[in-house]
């Protein structure tokens, strides 16, 4: 995201932070990157139990940001650059990216202007938040943007986001995304891009080049990528790999380079899949380039995509011992996947294997461009109030129903917790598949009962094992 947007989102704000109590009004100085931002804004800024609330003004058109107020239901809708935050007016429950989230004050209306709490809002879009009550300045600071010419600024290793080389890219493929489970690499991307495979020796390796192709932003907010546009995937637990690297290998012309470094020498097979958004699948577990059963899903096996929401950035919901979803989410579908790999009739593909980052679209469309028989996104809740506890199952479909109601009854019997049923939930990754799909929430983060359980090796084990009992049982195996 660049300064002109963090620049943007500044005139959204009028900040008049109280000393004390309730409710106060005044002037401070706002400080962004070292120079001042000044702006006019008649309504008063709250202090509620702690929290900050400023004056959200309606974007113009031409700042960047679109901003939506809908009146009928006290909405609040901000979206850039690919995400999406919702907050309503009176309701501590907002979402970020169509996940509940749960703030420490809900919006306010007072008048015609609604208030929001400072620090969500700036923190959601990567601005760190400072404040002097001394001197009644507000300083704001925006993440570091390497400059990929020079190679200066630090790497963004998950922290900051990369952006391209400058020049012209439009028409250019982008790269949003890798992942390597079940000894498969898997590239999303979305152009025209016509991969070129080939092996060389000298050590073993798998080259794959994208031309035309660069990394989009999305990729270098979730995955490693340096100044230089160069980074790694790790790679264990795997004999024939010993790891993943990719590179902008030449902006002339643009083309972006995986290697696959290799243990020994591999065959392997290689598909593309999607219209648009695409897949590039390389196979190391076929015999030959012309081998193509076993690829997911092929010879009539079912195949599920596991999905451990969150990742990277995404931290999703954290507990009342500062535990993270994301890491009960992959925890969960790391454990699944083992399990499923003993079973010869089903074949599973994890949208993520590691602490990576892909944005929901790019979930959806992994699992219909394979065709997946089933999709299942594990998940972690949180509310603001601590008594909150138990498991949920969402569907949204009609076609998903069935599935939930299996699914959801081996999760309530592996956490132990409470039933709170199979509900209706207009998630995106469920929405959006269009294979019977579902969204598991195993229990309340906020809840400690909840969380150190969620967190045990032995309640992490009986969820994975009832995910693939229920996965089994829906398929008739």
């Amino acid at each position: 995201m660049k300064k002109f947007a963090f620049t943007l989102l500044l005139l959204l704000f009028v900040i008049v932070l109280p000393e004390h109590g309730q409710a106060a009004s005044g002037t401070s100085k706002i400080i962004l990157d070292g120079k001042e931002i000044t702006a006019g804004q008649n309504a008063p800024v709250e202090n509620v139990n702690g929290t900050v609330m400023v004056p959200l003004r309606m974007i113009a058109e031409n700042l960047g940001y679109k901003v939506d107020w809908n009146q009928t239901t006290k909405t609040v809708t901000i979206e850039q650059q690919g995400k999406s935050l919702k907050l309503v007016v009176n309701q501590t429950s907002a979402s970020v990216d169509d996940k509940t989230v749960i703030l420490p004050v809900a919006p306010l209306l007072r008048s015609d202007t609604t208030l929001v709490p400072l620090r969500f809002i700036a923190e959601q879009f990567g601005l760190s938040v400072d404040w002097d009550n001394t001197q009644k300045i507000v300083t704001l600071i925006t993440p570091q943007i390497p400059d990929s010419n020079t190679g200066s600024g630090s790497g963004s290793g998950g922290t900051g986001v990369v952006t391209p080389p400058s020049g012209n890219t439009s028409g250019l493929t982008m790269i949003n995304g890798v992942s390597f489970s079940e000894n498969r690499l898997i590239i999303a991307m979305e152009g025209s891009s016509v991969p070129k495979i080939s092996k060389m020796s000298g050590p073993e390796r798998i080259v794959i080049d994208l031309p035309g192709a660069t990394f989009s932003d999305l990729f270098g907010s979730g995955q490693e990528l340096d100044p230089n546009l160069n980074g790694k995937l790790a790679v264990t637990d795997y004999p024939d790999v010993s790891g993943v690297r990719y590179s902008l290998f030449s902006t002339d012309p643009y083309t972006v380079r995986f290697v696959i470094d290799l243990n020994h020498a591999k065959n392997y097979s290689m598909e593309v899949t999607g219209d648009t958004s695409k897949l590039v699948i390389v196979d190391l577990n076929a015999q030959s380039t012309e081998d193509t059963a076993t690829l997911p899903g092929a010879s009539g096996r079912k195949l599920v995509v596991l999905d451990a929401g969150h990742g990277a950035k995404d931290s999703g919901a954290v507990g009342v011992t500062g535990k993270y979803e994301k890491n009960f989410n992959l925890a969960i579908v790391l454990k699944t996947a083992e399990l499923l790999k003993k079973e010869s009739n089903i074949d599973v593909v994890l949208t993520r294997s590691d602490d990576t980052f892909l944005e929901l679209k790019d979930r959806a469309a992994m699992a219909n461009n394979l065709n997946a028989d089933m999709f299942i996104s594990v998940h972690a809740n949180a509310n603001s109030s601590s008594a909150a506890s138990g498991t949920e199952t969402y569907y949204q479909r009609e076609a998903s129903k069935a599935l939930a109601n299996v699914m959801h009854k081996y999760l309530v019997q592996a956490t132990g917790l409470k039933d709170r049923g199979v509900r209706y939930g207009n998630f995106h990754v469920i929405r959006e598949t269009k294979m019977p799909a579902v969204l598991l929430e195993a229990g309340y983060l906020s809840n400690k009962g909840d969380e150190a359980a969620l967190f045990t090796e032995a309640l992490q084990n009986k969820v994975a094992a009832g995910i693939v009992s229920g996965i089994k049982e829906y398929f008739g195996l």
